[in-house]
């Protein structure tokens, strides 16, 4: 129990300073760019920790089923250190940016373990509160992380949101060292082209949602690569993403709902706060609070998670989880110019209360419906369609947003439109869900859903 106890101070830690590390440098980044120059490069400080994050979570996971958790994590750790201390001591934007890639592969190695390992080492009617406290992870991060950058640039210097994470991931590392792996690794060859293949394809189709311009190009050519991975991945004795893992029905549609509800309403909380600012006049500080909402939610619905999958199953709690989705949709639909702070703070725990069931839900059931091989890949693939889902979504928004200037509340009004639209479509996608449920104790992975 001690050690297990230490292990979870590891994956909590490396989860928080990743996660902090997603979206501090929005208040900071005016202050970098002034002294190191490159204006030109600005948004790619962000591109490149989010493009290499995305992509190399699902390979990680994956790696972590041949080769054990414990060595892909630890390596993870080190790398997002070393890739901080590089950032610290950047002395121009293109430094900068090179440096936020190695940070973004530190932090793809990093964050599908603390769900991986939580599945290794807990039951599932444990593991909601587990989900929960990484939760509260998430949304501690969002409160930290505008209040530590704005403190280093006031009193300190801008260096110190990476020099931070160095003792962080540091008592992350060696708190890991306790941990006993019970899983055996099915060592085997890795797809190192195919890998290639998939995280070229990929960036392509994320560049689509940082560049303004080529962007039919850039999309066609990710597309493109992503149907030679397929076909690639077919003839491998050892693939990096094991395609008969989709055979099973059910893990299909966990993913496919997963991909459309974070693609249709995730990135609302990108754009609550211009509409409490710009159309409500309410303070930065009081549109930030108003996101706590959706953290509230989140962990109210997160913890029981667990026993209810126990006692009524997958199918049912997804479809709960999507209607709460499709109701927050409707409320947004309704947002006016006269509503403000109690209105937002209201949809936002409904909307949490839906992400925490859908996420938590879904999450368990990519890892206790695989073979354990695959339980690493499954968790991490999961993760991975939310985070897709959740970069087109925001760039789809945000391209409604701006196709009427200078009028905030009709912009608003037609991205969530989309949103309303697209919990719809999430909603449907949650029928094809079969209804399996885990058994009670369970901490080893289950054989295979039916498929």
């Amino acid at each position: 129990m001690k050690s297990r106890n230490t292990v979870l101070v590891s994956i909590v830690l490396a989860m928080l300073v990743a996660s902090i590390d997603t979206t501090i440098m929005n208040t900071t980044m005016p202050a970098i760019a002034k002294e190191l120059g490159g204006f030109g490069l600005y948004a790619w400080a962000f591109a490149a920790y989010m493009i290499t994050t995305t992509i190399l979570s699902p390979v990680a996971g994956r790696l972590s089923d041949m080769f054990g958790r414990k060595r892909v994590f630890a390596s993870g750790i080190l790398l997002f250190l070393v890739g901080s201390l590089l950032c610290g001591l950047s002395q121009t934007m293109v430094q900068l940016v090179i440096f936020r890639a190695i940070q973004g592969i530190g932090a793809g190695f990093m964050m599908p373990f603390p769900a991986i390992i939580a599945g290794d080492l807990f039951s599932v009617e444990k593991r909601g509160k587990i989900q929960a406290l990484f939760t509260g992870m998430w949304g501690l991060s969002a409160i930290l992380a505008p209040l530590l950058g704005a403190f280093f640039v006031e009193y300190m210097t801008w260096r110190w949101i990476f020099f931070i994470n160095l003792p962080i991931c540091l008592i992350s590392f060696f708190t890991l060292l306790p941990y006993k792996e019970k899983y055996e690794p099915k060592k085997a060859r890795v797809d190192y082209f195919g890998a290639l293949l998939f995280a070229a394809g990929i960036t392509f189709i994320l560049l689509v949602t940082v560049v303004e311009s080529n962007r039919v190009i850039y999309g066609a050519a990710g597309i493109l690569l992503i149907i030679v991975f397929y076909f690639w991945e077919r003839r491998q004795v050892s693939p990096i993403v094991p395609l008969g893992m989709f055979k099973n029905k059910t893990i299909s549609w966990i993913n496919i709902n997963a991909f459309i509800g974070t693609l249709a309403l995730f990135g609302a909380s990108s754009f609550i706060p211009l509409f409490l600012q710009k159309i409500a006049g309410l303070s930065l500080f009081v549109s930030g609070v108003a996101l706590l909402g959706s953290a509230i939610g989140w962990m109210i619905a997160a913890v029981p998670a667990g026993k209810w999958i126990l006692k009524y199953g997958y199918r049912i709690l997804l479809i709960i989880g999507n209607i709460l989705l499709l109701i927050s949709g409707i409320f947004l639909l309704l947002l006016n110019k006269n509503e403000g702070f109690v209105y937002v703070f209201f949809v936002m725990i409904i909307q949490g209360l839906s992400f925490g069931l859908l996420s938590t839900v879904g999450m368990i059931g990519s890892q206790q419906l695989v073979g354990a091989h695959e339980k690493g890949i499954s968790t991490s693939f999961f993760m991975f369609c939310r985070n897709m889902g959740t970069a087109i979504g925001v760039t789809i928004m945000g391209a409604l947003l701006t196709s009427v200037p200078h009028d905030y509340m009709t912009g608003i009004h037609r991205l969530f439109i989309f949103g309303f639209v697209g919990s719809i479509a999430a909603l449907l996608s949650s029928f094809f869900i079969k209804n399996h449920s885990a058994e009670p104790g369970a901490v080893k992975t289950a054989k295979p859903a039916e498929q």
